[in-house]
C-alpha cells in the first residue's frame, strides 16, 4: 500500500490521530504491506485497512521476493595454503578466460579441494555467470551446503529426486530466467536450462553414481565435459582417486591436472594396516577380528570416534533353510532375497520386491529353520551392541538415510559427539569431515574385488581409499584397519603403501593389453522380455547379423548374470572395438532394418559400467 494522491479533506475523510500517524509514516516512503505500515505507525492493522477502504491508500503490485538468495562472489574466503592458492589461481584464470578447458583437481582426502574450487565459483559469480556443481550423492550434501553458505553467504539451489513437484517447478523456472546463480545437484541437474552457464564442477568425478543405467543411459561426467565443450566454458573434475579414463585424458594432453599432495592444516594421512583374517580370525558367527575389536576399545576409551564400514545393506545377504538347504530367492529376479531384520522383511535389492520372513520353509515346510548367512550392516550393528553396550551407535545406509535432512541430522550428531561409533555402507565414504573420527575399520575389504567387472580393482581401490580418508582429518592422527583374506592383492598393497600412481600404471597396462576401456571401446546390447523363447530367438538373430572386421569383436549372445530382472528375461551381447572406431556407427549399421517382436526390448549401453 502507498499514499493516494490528493487532499484527504477533499475526500471527506475524518483524520483521527491514529490515521494521521499512518499518513505521516508513509509520507515519502516506498510501498509497504499493511502489517509493516501498522508496525511503523504504532496502530492496529484495522486502521490501515480503514484508510485503504476510504481511498486514502492504494494497493501496489510488488514483484515477489526472489526464490533463492544470491551467493556473493566478493565474500571473503579462508586463507589458502600455498598449493591450494596456486591451484585456485589456475582455476580462476580458466574461468576468467571464458573458454573451454577440462581440468582435473587431484588431491588427497582432506587436502581442501572444495575450498579450491570455491575460488573458481567465486570468479564465475563475479563475472555474472551461472555455476553447476554435480555431486554423486545429493543426500550427503549437508556439510557441503553449510560450507558453501559460510563461504558465499547464501545457499545454492539444489536439484535432486527428493524435491516435490512444486519445488522442482520453482527451481526450474528460476534457473531458466537466470535468477539462480549456483545449482548443486545430482546427475540430472546437467540438463537444466541454464541461460548463462559459465562453470561446471564435477565433484568425486570417479564415482559410479554418475552413470545412469535405466531409461536414457548416459555418463553424467562425460556429458558434462561435452556440454562444457559445446558452450566454451571450463569444467573442473575433482577427485582424490580419479578414474582411469580421466588419468589417461590427462596423459594424452586433453585435460590439465592440478595436484594437492598434502592434507590441509598439517593433518597427516592415516596409517593403513591390513588385518590378515587367516591369521587373526574373529570368533565363530562374529565379523570383527580381535585386532579390530581392541582398536575400537582403545579409540572409545580415548574419547574419540570410530567408523566400521561394510558395503552390504540389511542383516544378511542370504537366508537358507537348515533342514533342506532351500534359499529364499526373489520371484522376479535371479537374485537372493536380503533379510532386513530391523524392518522385519526380506527385500530384493534389484527390483524392490518385499515380503515378510516366512514362518516355515516354502520348500520343505519345516518351521523356524531359517539361517542368515554372512553379515550385513544390521548384523554388524548387533555384534557391536553386544561388544560395546555403552557406545552410542548409528547405522548409516540408504535404508536409514532417506534424504538430505536425515543425512544432515547424522552429520550434526557426529560433529556434536553424540555418536561414538558409526556403521555404514558406501554412503559414509564421500565428503564427510568428522574431526574426532580417528579409527576406520573396513570389515570385508575383499568385497567387490571379484565378479567379472573390468573395473573391479579400480572401484574397490577408490571406495576403500575414500573410506580410509575419513580418519584423522584434524589434529588427531588416524588409523585404518583392513580386514582381508588376501593382503597381497594389488589393491591392498596399494592402500597400505599409498603408491596410487603405480597401481594406476599397472591397471592401465592390463587394460591396454586386453584392449579394454579406456584403450578400447565397449557397448552392451541387452535384450529383455517376459517370454524367454522370444528373447532367445531375437538374441540369435542379433548374433547372426553381428558386425565383423578388423578390431571388431562381438561376444554373445548369452544369458546376463541377472538372467531375470523385474520379471523380464535378459540376454546380452558385448561389442568390443578399437579406440579409433565408433561403436555407435557400428551399432547403427548392425541394427539397420532389424525388426524385433513387440514384446522384446533392446537396450544399448555405450561404455557400460555394469555387467549384470
Amino acid at each position: 500500500l502507498r499514499l493516494a494522491e490528493g487532499d484527504p479533506a477533499a475526500r471527506g475523510v475524518r483524520l483521527t490521530p491514529a490515521r494521521q500517524r499512518v499518513i505521516d509514516a508513509l509520507a515519502g516512503e516506498p510501498p509497504r504491506s499493511a502489517v509493516e505500515i501498522a508496525r511503523a505507525a504504532g496502530v492496529g492493522v484495522g486502521v490501515v485497512k480503514g484508510l485503504a477502504e476510504a481511498g486514502l491508500l492504494t494497493p501496489v503490485a510488488l514483484p515477489p521476493p526472489p526464490a533463492f538468495a544470491t551467493p556473493d562472489g566478493e565474500h571473503n574466503g579462508p586463507t589458502l595454503a600455498l598449493p591450494q592458492a596456486s591451484a585456485a589461481a589456475a582455476l580462476t584464470a580458466a574461468v576468467e578466460a571464458a573458454a573451454y578447458s577440462a581440468i582435473l583437481l587431484d588431491g588427497v582426502t582432506g587436502s581442501g579441494k572444495t575450498e579450491v574450487y570455491f575460488e573458481a565459483i567465486a570468479a564465475a559469480l563475479r563475472a555474472g555467470r551461472q555455476v553447476l556443481v554435480l555431486l554423486p550423492e545429493i543426500a550427503l550434501s549437508a556439510q557441503w551446503l553449510d560450507r558453501f553458505k559460510a563461504r558465499f553467504g547464501a545457499r545454492p539451489a539444489v536439484w535432486h529426486s527428493d524435491l516435490t513437484a512444486a519445488e522442482r517447478r520453482v527451481a526450474w523456472r528460476a534457473i531458466a530466467k537466470g535468477q539462480v546463480r549456483v545449482v548443486v545437484g545430482a546427475r540430472s541437474a546437467l540438463f537444466l536450462p541454464f541461460p548463462d552457464l559459465g562453470l561446471i564442477v564435477v565433484d568425486e568425478e570417479h564415482d559410479g553414481a554418475f552413470k545412469q543405467e535405466d531409461g536414457v543411459i548416459y555418463q553424467a561426467r562425460d556429458m558434462a565435459v561435452v556440454r562444457a565443450h559445446l558452450a566454451a566454458m571450463p569444467i573442473v573434475l575433482v577427485s582424490a582417486t580419479p578414474s582411469l579414463e580421466t588419468v589417461q585424458n590427462v596423459a594424452a594432453g586433453r585435460y590439465r591436472a592440478l595436484h594437492l599432495p598434502d592434507r590441509h592444516a598439517g593433518a597427516s594421512l592415516p596409517e593403513i594396516v591390513a588385518v590378515d583374517m587367516r591369521v587373526d580370525p574373529p570368533p565363530r558367527q562374529s565379523w570383527l577380528s580381535p585386532t579390530l575389536r581392541q582398536a575400537v576399545i582403545e579409540t572409545l576409551a580415548a574419547g574419540e570416534q570410530a567408523m566400521l564400514f561394510l558395503n552390504r545393506r540389511g542383516y544378511a545377504p542370504l537366508t537358507l533353510c537348515r533342514a533342506c538347504g532351500h534359499r529364499l530367492q526373489c520371484p522376479n529376479c535371479t537374485a537372493w532375497l536380503v533379510e532386513h531384520r530391523l524392518s522385519g522383511r526380506l527385500q530384493c535389492h534389484h527390483c524392490g520386491f518385499m515380503t515378510p520372513l516366512p514362518t516355515e520353509c516354502p520348500s520343505c515346510a519345516a518351521p523356524g529353520r531359517f539361517a542368515p548367512c554372512g553379515p550385513g550392516v544390521e548384523r554388524l550393528a548387533e555384534e557391536v551392541a553386544a561388544l560395546f553396550p555403552q557406545a552410542r551407535v548409528v547405522v548409516m545406509t540408504s535404508d536409514t538415510i532417506t534424504g538430505p535432512l536425515s543425512a544432515a541430522e547424522v552429520v550434526r550428531r557426529m560433529q556434536a559427539h553424540e555418536v561414538d561409533l558409526l556403521i555404514g555402507t558406501q554412503i559414509v565414504a564421500k565428503g564427510h569431515h568428522f574431526p574426532l573420527l580417528t579409527l576406520v575399520g573396513i570389515v570385508d575389504a575383499d568385497l567387490g574385488l571379484h565378479g567379472g567387472d573390468l573395473r573391479a580393482a579400480e572401484r574397490t581401490y577408490q571406495l576403500l581409499h575414500q573410506v580410509a580418508g575419513r580418519a584423522g582429518r584434524a589434529e588427531r592422527p588416524g588409523r585404518v584397519l583392513l580386514q582381508t583374506y588376501d593382503p597381497q592383492h594389488p589393491v591392498m598393497r596399494t592402500l597400505i603403501s599409498g603408491d596410487r600412481d603405480r597401481f594406476l600404471e599397472n591397471e592401465a597396462e592390463d587394460r591396454r593389453h586386453a584392449g579394454m576401456p579406456p584403450f578400447g571401446r565397449l557397448a552392451a546390447l541387452i535384450l529383455s522380455g517376459p517370454d524367454p523363447e522370444s528373447v532367445d530367438a531375437a538374441a540369435r538373430v542379433l548374433g547372426r547379423i553381428a558386425p565383423h572386421g578388423d578390431g571388431v569383436l562381438v561376444l554373445g549372445p548369452a544369458p546376463a548374470p541377472l538372467a531375470i530382472l523385474r520379471g523380464r528375461h535378459r540376454r546380452r551381447l558385448l561389442l568390443k572395438c578399437r579406440r579409433d572406431q565408433s561403436p555407435q556407427a557400428l551399432i547403427r549399421q548392425w541394427l539397420d532394418g532389424l525388426r524385433l517382436p513387440a514384446n522384446v526390448r533392446l537396450q544399448v549401453d555405450i561404455d557400460p559400467y555394469s555387467f549384470l
